[in-house]
């Protein structure tokens, strides 16, 4: 399990603070030379960690000990029923018939959700961006029962493929991020996001800005407030008074004649307060981080 105290490369921060650790991408993956001349604002709690693609991890700040994620299980979800149900970027996927159980909980007042009516036909697709742009509880139960027959069985696909990735400070209990006990890192949680970005269904999809509710002629906007921002083509937020605020981002950038795609992690900010205030609070935490990046990493890069 990787905690705090780990061995491995660190690189400490200019701005004083404890050090930034390996982020994840690949068991033991070091801090690219690049970071240290980086002055990233690492959010004064929680967890966070940055990686760039083709260029390397730009670190980890926070202790590594698995927290509740909220809705960021949503992306293992996905990233599970792409696996088993592949489908091209832009195209319907597979025909859904939704069931009396996602119908019932359309409506729940202790929860997001998005409607259905049962015995209705939905596509894959327009499923998935109901449980990805409004973050939809009983959308991403519907999916798993239509992949595994019930939601313990996907729950174990789950962490199959999270053991399969070496997310191994990771258990997920449910699908939605409604269990508390679902519990991962933000190291555990980049590896994951790194590699679900490969997929061009999953990337088109976490880059919605809005999608249709069915049925109802209003239109539900992504939770990412980043989205279409600073370059933000994704990826997913998670919020609950246990979990505090937690966002997944993606960003591109520039650098040396090359777009890169950069994927950072924000987790347990403002634990214990609203689920609002978590969420402003991962918000600007991932915002800072962004802005900061785009604007210093080419300029490290030309600097060599």
């Amino acid at each position: 399990m990787l905690v705090a105290g780990t061995a491995g490369w660190y690189a400490v921060e200019k701005s004083g603070g404890p050090p930034a650790r390996s982020a994840a991408g690949g068991p033991g993956e070091a801090v690219t030379p690049l970071a240290r001349s980086l002055h990233l604002p690492w959010p004064r709690e929680g967890q966070a960690s940055v990686a760039v693609e083709g260029i390397g991890s730009l670190g980890t700040r926070g202790a590594q000990k698995p927290v509740p994620i909220a809705s960021v299980t949503k992306v293992m979800t996905a990233y599970v029923i792409l696996k088993n149900h592949p489908m091209r970027a832009g195209a319907p996927g597979a025909t859904v018939v939704a069931d009396q159980r996602s119908a019932d909980e359309s409506y729940s007042s202790v929860e997001t959700t998005a409607p259905v009516i049962a015995g209705k036909e939905y596509t894959q697709r327009l499923l998935l961006e109901l449980m990805m742009v409004p973050s939809g509880n009983n959308i991403a139960r519907l999916l798993a029962r239509w992949d595994a027959g019930t939601e313990e069985a996907f729950v174990a696909k789950m962490n199959r493929a999270a053991a399969g990735l070496g997310m191994r400070a990771t258990t997920y209990t449910g699908v939605s991020g409604m269990e508390t006990s679902t519990r991962s890192t933000s190291e555990d949680q980049l590896r994951l996001a790194r590699t679900a970005m490969k997929d061009p269904s999953f990337r088109k999809i976490v880059a919605t800005a809005s999608v249709p509710a069915p049925g109802t002629g209003t239109v539900f906007r992504n939770t990412n407030k980043l989205l279409g921002r600073d370059g933000v083509i994704g990826l997913k937020t998670g919020s609950s008074t246990p979990a505090g605020g937690n966002l997944v981002w993606a960003t591109t950038q520039e650098v040396a004649g090359t777009t890169r795609l950069i994927v950072g992690v924000v987790l347990h900010q403002r634990a214990g307060t609203t689920p609002a205030e978590g969420s402003a609070a991962a918000h600007e935490a991932g915002h800072a981080l962004i802005t900061t990046i785009r604007e210093e990493l080419p300029r490290a890069a030309a600097r060599g």
